[in-house]
């Protein structure tokens, strides 16, 4: 299928006519129609029921919409990574949770680019759904979760069993600072502490959170690893009898993409996560 028949669609969707369209495409109104029509033709299905008020999805539109941005997204990748560079032999794709990029994520390509010298690295951060999604499409060869969720095909590892702790700034614990780590620590979170499921002040993302505390004061959950520098220099300290909760850090790859390379790529970030046990982001409270 041609990939400029789906760029067309997803462009009807959010223009909401084909006028629209046409006009942001730079082309006629004409032209557009017969694309549409070519694609309909192709899948055997109606996408769209025009009406006064612009184009309205069939279901098959509504269903189609996931698979179109699906090919735009393999075509635009395909075209970021080719032609290799020169000298290099393939591409790796590895993707993280944003919590995970420092140092983890960044040590562990440092240590890629001496080990596999012969691949060239592609990095991203990103949420756990959304890196997922692009591991099931292909894009990704490995991607670091906090929470997966299973498909036939998955190789599933878990890499880090870590513990979220409450802790706060030495002299100054207050405000309580909810951090979102998550479906299922906002579930067990809200049932161990629920006057405190509703604080004043919130973040989704830790570092944030940790560099609120270490500036302003406050308290909140972190992973052990990100905090133990703090607690060993006095600046944070841990909150007595505060429930814990498990943290686990899971390894993914579709098993259709494994190789000897890729198998090098985890070997070296188990190295990596045995040797670099200060993962305070970084950031200094002075």
């Amino acid at each position: 299928m041609d990939i400029e028949l789906a760029r067309t669609f997803l462009q009807i969707v959010r223009s909401g006519s084909l006028v629209a369209a046409a006009e942001h495409l730079h082309l006629t109104q004409t032209a557009i129609s017969a694309r549409v029509q070519n694609l309909e033709s192709q899948l055997n299905c109606k996408l769209f029921v025009r009406n006064r008020a612009g184009a309205r999805l069939t279901p098959d539109g509504e269903a189609f919409i996931v698979y179109a941005n699906q090919l735009l997204q393999t075509w635009e990748a395909a075209r970021r990574d080719l032609p290799l560079l020169e000298g290099y032999r393939n591409v790796l794709h590895i993707g993280g949770e944003i919590s995970l990029c420092n140092p983890l994520m960044l040590n562990w390509v440092r240590r890629l680019r001496l080990a596999i010298p012969s691949h060239a690295i592609r990095s991203q951060v990103g949420d756990g759904a959304s890196l997922q999604r692009q591991l099931e499409m292909g894009l990704l060869d490995a991607a670091l979760v906090y929470q997966p969720v299973y498909w036939p095909g998955l190789q599933v590892e878990q890499l880090l069993e870590e513990k979220l702790i409450q802790v706060r700034l030495a002299g100054q614990p207050e405000p309580y600072v909810y951090i979102d780590w998550g479906d299922d620590f906002r579930r067990q979170h809200d049932a161990a502490l629920p006057d405190q499921a509703k604080a004043a002040v919130g973040f989704n993302l830790g570092p944030l959170a940790l560099q609120f505390i270490l500036e302003g004061g406050g308290s909140g959950y972190f992973r052990t690893r990100v905090v133990q520098s703090y607690l060993d220099s006095g600046v944070l300290e841990r909150v007595e009898k505060a429930p814990e909760f498990s943290f686990p850090t899971y390894l993914l790859y579709a098993r259709e993409r494994d190789s000897v390379e890729l198998q090098q790529a985890f070997d070296v970030l188990r190295e990596v996560i045995k040797g670099d046990n200060d993962w305070s982001q970084r950031w200094s409270p002075l």
